[in-house]
C-alpha cells in the first residue's frame, strides 16, 4: 500500500516550483489561478524570491502546499491508499485526496496564515526543537513550568519541538539540557505554532472551516490531531480546527499508517524532511522515494 505525505513549513526553497511551471500546462494554469485568488504574485516569489521573502508565513504556507498541490496533480493514475502532511501539509493531503478543492485549499491555508501571523503578533513567542530524550522527559519537564511551553511536534522518536511564550520556552531549553538532552535549540519561527498560544487563530480559522464545502476522500487521511485514519467530514473539519493548538502526533501517524498497511511512503512537496523523518519511525523493509 502506498501512503503519500506532504510537507509542512520549512520546506520552501527560492526557485520552487518553476521547474513545473515551465513543463507543464496544467501546473501553469493551477499557478496563474492561485496568483488570482491570493491577489498578489506568489509564483514572483516563489521562482525569484529571497529565502527571507519566502519565509514570510503568509507566503511560506500558500507557496509549500501550492508545490505540494500541484506536484500531486502531474502524478498519472494518482491513486494513494492512504495520505497524511505534517502541520500545513495535512491541506495540501486533503485537497490531493479530494475532501477539498484546490480553490477551496489555498483560501483556507491563506487565512490560517494569515490568523497565524496576527496570534504571533498579539503573543511574542517561540518553539525549540529538543533532540535524544525520551518524550514523557520532555512533556514532564514542560508542565512542571510556569508559563505555556507544551510539546508541538513529535516528529520521531529523539526529536520533539516544545512550543510557547519566549520566557518559558527558554526555561524549558535550560532544564531539558540539565536533564540530557542533546541539543535544545531555539528555532527561528514566528510564533508559539500547535500551542495554546494560537488559540485566537483556532477560532478564526474553525470559521472559515465552517464555512467551506467539505467531501469524503478517496482514500482515508492520518490526522495530525489524534494519528488516527478519517474519512468522516464532519471529523475531519473539527480535526482540522483542533490541529491549530494541539501537538502535530507525525511519528504517531507513521506508526499507525505502517500498521494498517503502508509498504511505501512518497513525499510530494518541497524538500525531503519526512523521508527522513519516516526512516526514523519506520521498520527498515519500508520504502521511502519522492516523487
Amino acid at each position: 500500500m502506498i501512503a503519500y505525505v506532504f510537507p509542512g513549513q520549512g520546506a520552501q526553497f527560492s526557485g520552487m516550483g518553476k521547474n513545473l511551471y515551465d513543463s507543464s500546462d496544467s501546473a501553469r494554469q493551477m499557478f496563474d489561478k492561485a496568483n488570482e485568488i491570493l491577489g498578489f504574485e506568489i509564483t514572483k516569489i516563489m521562482f525569484e524570491g529571497t529565502d527571507e521573502a519566502l519565509k514570510q508565513t503568509n507566503v511560506t504556507q500558500p507557496a509549500i502546499f501550492l508545490h505540494s498541490v500541484i506536484l500531486a496533480s502531474t502524478i498519472e493514475d494518482f491513486k494513494p491508499d492512504m495520505v497524511a502532511g505534517h502541520s500545513l501539509g495535512e491541506f495540501s493531503a486533503l485537497v490531493t485526496a479530494g475532501a477539498l478543492s484546490f480553490e477551496d485549499g489555498l483560501k483556507l491555508v491563506s487565512q490560517r496564515a494569515d490568523a497565524m501571523q496576527r496570534a504571533c503578533e498579539i503573543n511574542p513567542s517561540t518553539m525549540a526543537a529538543i533532540l535524544n530524550l525520551e518524550d514523557k522527559v520532555v512533556e514532564d519537564i514542560c508542565a512542571a513550568i510556569d508559563g505555556v511551553v507544551v510539546a508541538a511536534n513529535y516528529n520521531c522518536p529523539g526529536q520533539l519541538v516544545i512550543s510557547g511564550s519566549i520566557e518559558a520556552v527558554t526555561e524549558a531549553c535550560e532544564q531539558l539540557k540539565a536533564a540530557g538532552a542533546k541539543r535544545a535549540l531555539i528555532l527561528p519561527v514566528g510564533g508559539a505554532f500547535h500551542s495554546p498560544l494560537m488559540e485566537p487563530a483556532r477560532e478564526e480559522l474553525a470559521q472559515a472551516i465552517a464555512n467551506t464545502k467539505f467531501s469524503t476522500p478517496i482514500c482515508p487521511i492520518y490526522q495530525n490531531v489524534n494519528a488516527q485514519p478519517s474519512s468522516d467530514v464532519e471529523s475531519i473539519k473539527a480535526n482540522l480546527i483542533a490541529q491549530l493548538t494541539a501537538p502535530v502526533r507525525w511519528t504517531q501517524s507513521v506508526q499507525n499508517m505502517v500498521a494498517d498497511g503502508a509498504t511505501k511512503f512518497v513525499e510530494c512537496g518541497p524538500g525531503k524532511v519526512l523521508q527522513g523523518l519516516i526512516k526514523k519511525i519506520a521498520p527498515p523493509e519500508i520504502e521511502t522515494a519522492e516523487v
